[in-house]
């Protein structure tokens, strides 16, 4: 199938546009416009208005005026001064000033005597409005070369608004009219145009309201984009099911002996998780399943009773996670739960070298490992399993979309379970990991204790840390989380470095370790070992803590700068403590020129320690990008949809997507057709080949 041929106007090479030259094509490039289609989806984000005005007293100062005027006379430029030219409209005069004016450009577009029309910013100096360097001179036959409202679009070093515009018109004449492919219903109840249509009018909006995300032809390319994503998504799942999976029906007898020995009774969140889990790998299908839970919801419960799901199948079990701690973290967790089973596992880091590794590979290869934990070392080519038939991937958006493709190729047909402990709002999990099942915990294990939050200005310093004393002699550990790793000029930040040398002074040098991102691995692993020994008291740390580290002796967490992280990344960090029985605290420290809304986030924190509540709240204040990080967020970028203020939209796209597959699962009805010129127009074609991934 290749792209349908009424499209390649808009994939050709943007020099085809009016003004764009090879150099200009590099100018777009920087703003990941490569072609016309690019350009068409990339939609001004304000307007000027430009509607003439009988004089500049008709407009509130400082503002954009559009008036007639007769030029009078030239003050040429004193010294390093500028060129002022004196101007009268109908009502008043005022001046054009122009700084570094090259020869006599300025006499030959304003002569004395004449008249032109001029627009720009006006502003009072000393009780003089000047425009200064005007957006526009015209002669006055030529006044309709202006547009009574101008669009105004992003633009990057090298572009003017006028070069933008001149593009984008261009990409419209080649925009073809194309056949509808949303949902006849869901045009009429929205009152929506065409596709051609709502382009035409959003590159040339006259009032501000068409700017906004509500505008009727705004919401139709919004809803065009996030349709497109969601068949995407609905054709990967439906592809999925079709392939064929492997059967692998656990007989229950380890996970018995798991649940006897247990000192408590899974929740009724952990025991829905399991079964439906369990479901989909008896089915024969592939199993692509998100496991999403809070910080201390039981996880890892779940995920080692489907690990032995694989095992009493006859087959194997994997567990990824992203970093050589975490996986050393989660092997730790599951020794204890397998003791009672005589059930292998092992672990397989980057550190195993010469004759261990190679037992191991050896060992994992003649099905003797029957559980294998590890790092990215586990996707090495050498890594082979006798049956592998289920994938766990923890906090996997921590993994590029090609590592997750070399572990499901690492066996025939495996099952796929990805673990996030990031609570995630819905409208981003139907973005993000729409093409998979979901399980989610959203209760708490009994006997973890509720975590107290304070919030305490920086200026009480020295009161924390005699406080942070007092709890080291009874035997007690903290974490002290800072905003930055070394002191930066710009900022005012206190950095992780500079705090451990503070707090060591303070407390003694033996008592506080420090880790950071920046530091070799063996340095960070060296002090985190030695935190999670005990041997130190005060971990000071930058967010590298946030997923997954489990000391249950550590019971304050000491944030400083709190207003500068997101919600979601505080409630994560404050999910390292309260992990043993001692009373726990989360001190969330903030500088002296606080927001209202940095407040507003640090109350709801203190509020609750409800994750999907804290997610919402953040979303909502933050934004997708800044929640899920967007160089890690897996989320697909849009150009036009804005997957916070448009969730409504989102569930809409998604039911309008499973529709139309329900009947027409080839797409080859009319519908199915232009919907399958959506997929090519909205760039899917490369999706489909990487969400595939799961």
């Amino acid at each position: 199938m290749s792209r349908p041929e009424v499209l390649w106007p808009l994939f050709s090479d943007l020099t085809v546009l009016p003004g764009v030259g090879p150099k200009g094509a590099r100018t777009f490039a920087q703003m990941k416009i490569a072609t016309p289609r690019d350009l068409l989806f990339t939609l001004p984000h304000a307007g000027i208005d430009r509607r003439r005005h009988e004089s500049i007293r008709d407009v509130d100062l400082p503002g954009t005026v559009t008036v007639e005027v007769t030029i009078g006379r030239h003050r040429p430029a004193v010294g390093r001064g500028p060129t002022r030219v004196e101007v009268e409209d109908a009502r008043t005069s005022f001046l054009l000033v122009f700084f570094h004016a090259r020869g006599d450009w300025v006499t030959r577009t304003l002569p004395s005597g004449q008249r032109r029309i001029v627009s720009g910013r006006v502003e009072l100096f000393d009780g003089v409005a000047q425009m200064a360097h005007p957006d526009y001179i015209l002669p006055p036959q030529e006044a309709d070369d202006l547009p009574p409202y101008e669009p105004v679009y992003p633009l990057t070093t090298g572009l003017t608004q006028r070069g933008m515009a001149k593009a984008a018109a261009g990409a419209l004449r080649l925009a073809p009219d194309l056949p509808e492919w949303i949902d006849p219903g869901v045009i009429a109840a929205e009152g929506w145009p065409n596709w051609r249509s709502a382009l035409a009018i959003v590159h040339a909006p006259t009032a501000e309201a068409d700017l906004s995300l509500s505008a009727p032809a705004r919401r139709r390319l919004a809803y065009d984009e996030l349709l497109a994503h969601q068949l995407a998504l609905a054709l990967i799942r439906a592809d999925r099911r079709r392939k064929a999976g492997r059967e692998s029906r656990p007989t229950g007898r380890l996970s018995a002996r798991v649940r006897a020995a247990l000192p408590y009774t899974p929740t009724r969140a952990q025991e829905r998780a399991i079964a439906e889990i369990c479901e989909d790998m008896a089915s024969p299908h592939r199993m692509g399943r998100l496991l999403q839970g809070d910080v201390g919801s039981g996880k890892t419960l779940v995920a080692f009773m489907a690990l032995l799901a694989a095992v009493e199948a006859g087959g194997q079990g994997a567990m990824m996670a992203p970093t050589e701690i975490l996986a050393r973290q989660h092997l730790e967790s599951l020794v204890p739960l397998a003791e009672h089973t005589g059930v292998v596992i092992e672990i397989l880091t980057g550190r195993d070298k010469g004759a261990e590794r190679a037992a191991k590979l050896a060992a994992l290869k003649a099905g003797d490992i029957q559980i294998l934990v590890g790092t990215h070392a586990v996707f090495s080519e050498d890594v082979e399993f006798a049956d592998l038939r289920l994938a766990i991937v923890d906090e996997q958006h921590r993994f590029g979309v090609s590592q997750r493709l070399a572990l499901g190729q690492k066996g025939e047909r495996v099952d796929t379970l990805v673990m996030t402990a990031t609570p995630i709002p819905r409208s981003l999990s139907l973005a993000q990991y729409g093409h998979m099942d979901i399980s989610v915990l959203d209760e708490k294990p009994p006997g973890r204790t509720p975590v107290k939050t304070a919030l305490v200005s920086a200026a009480r310093y020295d009161q924390v840390v005699d406080r942070l004393r007092g709890a080291l002699d009874e035997g007690r550990q903290a974490y002290w989380v800072c905003p930055l790793v070394s002191e930066s000029e710009v900022s005012d930040l206190t950095s992780a470095e500079d705090r451990f040398r503070r707090l060591r002074a303070a407390l003694g040098e033996g008592r506080v370790g420090l880790v950071h991102g920046q530091m070799p691995p063996t340095e960070k692993d060296a002090a985190m070992a030695k935190f999670v020994a005990g041997e130190t008291g005060v971990l000071v740390a930058t967010t590298v803590i946030e997923v997954g580290v489990n000391v249950p002796n550590a019971s304050i967490m000491v944030i400083e700068r709190a207003e500068t992280f997101g919600l979601a990344q505080l409630h994560q960090l404050r999910g390292r403590v309260g992990r043993g029985a001692a009373e726990s605290t989360c001190l969330l420290m903030f500088g002296d020129g606080m927001s209202e809304t940095g407040r507003q986030r640090l109350e709801i924190l203190r509020e609750t320690e409800d994750g999907f509540r804290i997610a919402e709240a953040d979303l909502a204040m933050r934004g997708a990008g800044d929640v899920l990080g967007h160089a890690q967020s897996g989320l697909p970028r849009f150009r036009i949809a804005d997957l916070e203020r448009q969730a409504a939209l989102q569930a809409t796209a998604r039911r309008d997507a499973q529709r139309l597959l329900e009947e027409d699962p080839g797409m080859q009805s009319p519908r199915g057709q232009a919907a399958r010129a959506l997929l090519w127009l909205m760039e899917q074609d490369k999706a489909i080949d990487l969400i595939r991934a799961g």
